[in-house]
């Protein structure tokens, strides 16, 4: 039997532990999607206690602990810090084959030397040593940072956001990671959504204009991606249901415009077109740029009506969308793209694995004529999926369909500064993937070749692929 969480956690070959020690581990780390708030990198934030760390916006954590029956006071609600940790301690014996098992106890060994398993028992001696140790001069959001080895963040930043916090760090020579904005524009593109109308209003603000019409909307967009550029971003990313390619008249897109604006009902026909029709206008604006495009589809939002209206989105309410007809609207997308020299690198992700085969077959039809190899990627395993087994699956589903040397690796995908303990487990895995098929006779051992193509997922081709070699030298 081998021991909990050892030094060759996760790897069970020969091959495996030596493709994770001598290459993977020695490698740094590139985010280039997350969700943490620039401000507290600029801030260099420190933390009161680990619950502020770990629990703060940790859907993932919430999920589990209404799942094992913890009173929401204790989850998002007003009681006492500790109160809330001592539940998520008492939580965690019970996640058996929970990511969440294992990340919890990565993160409590690589940030606060603590090597026994958490539990209800040692919950109060837990949360004292880790406050202790957050006080500690090198355990601030920078700190951290630099301790996980962390050489480039992306944020997800709203086309409104004005960027005042990166450009303080930028202008800050003592911050040890570059941080740079990646250009999230879901909600000007839902003028299905009552708030459409106020966001507009907000949008206009930054632009210093006013926004009447569709035309009015693309060149407000093309502004801020041109504001955004010129704060570093190389990135846009995209949350939208499903995958999109619904054409409508430039009259129907405008008259879309003008409901949505105004907040009369609009279907979902209309609001897929409205979609298709921005989502167009940006990737040819991406790729003049040279930046990559980041397409999330699958989810179903805010499931729990109750549950939204009290604590609002991103609350821990959203689950995978099985609404199918996924690969035509997404090989024509890609193609009207294509035709008209305007398709950038991009990245594809499904919240359904279900969807890995058409992101894996219809990618490789859109492989021609690359500035660099793989410019159509299937993003990493992904919000449900990211953990053993999904990530094997997206691995295993990429390798057959795809070129897995090309591959731009791990994300953290977090609001959580203590995540990057998931670049481990994500390369631990795909080490243990690769040395397994050394292990059957399904590739040479050759070690060097394969390390080199370890490290290459592992950071060295995001760099290319996100043009960050230009900033990390």
């Amino acid at each position: 039997m081998k021991p909990f969480l050892d030094k060759d956690f996760l790897l069970t070959s020969d091959a495996a532990k030596t493709l994770y020690h001598e290459h993977a581990a020695r490698m740094p780390i590139v985010d280039y999607h997350c969700h943490i708030n620039p401000a507290e990198i600029a801030d260099d934030r420190r933390y009161a206690s680990i619950t502020d760390v770990w629990l703060g916006g940790d859907h993932y954590k919430w999920r589990a602990m209404r799942s094992a029956g913890v009173p929401e006071r204790l989850v998002t609600g007003d009681a006492d810090p500790e109160d809330k940790f001592l539940a998520w301690a008492e939580t965690v014996p019970k996640l058996v084959g929970n990511p969440l098992y294992h990340w919890t106890h990565l993160e409590l060994q690589r940030y606060f030397g603590i090597d026994e398993p958490l539990t209800g028992r040692n919950g109060k001696a837990v949360y004292r040593a880790c406050n202790e140790i957050l006080q500690q001069p090198d355990m601030s959001v920078r700190g951290i940072i630099k301790k996980s080895d962390v050489r480039l963040i992306c944020t997800t930043d709203d086309p409104a956001d004005d960027l005042k916090a990166h450009e303080r760090i930028a202008a800050d020579p003592t911050c040890p990671v570059a941080v740079l904005p990646a250009f999230r524009p879901d909600k000007a593109m839902r003028a299905d959504k009552p708030d459409f109308g106020e966001y507009l209003q907000r949008l206009e603000a930054a632009c210093g204009h006013p926004i009447q019409s569709m035309d009015g909307l693309r060149d407000a967009l093309r502004e801020r991606i041109a504001y955004f550029d010129a704060h570093g971003c190389r990135v846009s990313d995209h949350g939208i249901d499903t995958a999109l390619c619904e054409l409508a008249t430039e009259a129907e897109l405008e008259d879309i415009f003008r409901k949505g604006r105004a907040g009369e009902p609009i279907s979902r026909r209309e609001s897929e077109a409205f979609q298709t029709a921005l989502l167009l206008a940006c990737a040819e604006e991406y790729r003049a740029r040279g930046w990559v495009m980041q397409l999330h589809f699958g989810c179903i939002r805010n499931n729990s009506t109750r549950m939204f209206d009290r604590l609002g989105p991103d609350t821990g309410f959203d689950a995978m969308n099985d609404e199918g007809n996924n690969a035509p609207r997404l090989a024509r997308f890609l193609d009207l793209l294509e035709k008209a020299n305007a398709l950038p690198r991009t990245i594809l992700y499904s919240l359904n694995p279900a969807d890995n085969g058409i992101i894996g077959t219809v990618m490789g039809c859109f492989q021609t004529d690359a500035e660099l190899p793989g410019r159509v990627q299937m993003g990493s395993a992904w919000w449900f999926n990211d953990h053993k087994a999904g990530m094997e699956k997206q691995l295993t589903d990429l390798m057959n369909l795809g070129v897995v040397s090309t591959f731009v690796g791990m994300l953290t995908d977090s609001r959580s500064f203590l995540s990057y303990t998931r670049h481990e487990y994500f390369r631990r895995i795909l080490c243990n993937v690769f040395g397994t098929l050394v292990e059957n006779g399904e590739y040479p051992a050759d070690l060097e070749a394969l390390g080199q193509i370890v490290r290459d997922i592992s950071y060295n081709n995001a760099l290319r692929y996100f043009r960050f070699d230009e900033i990390i030298k």
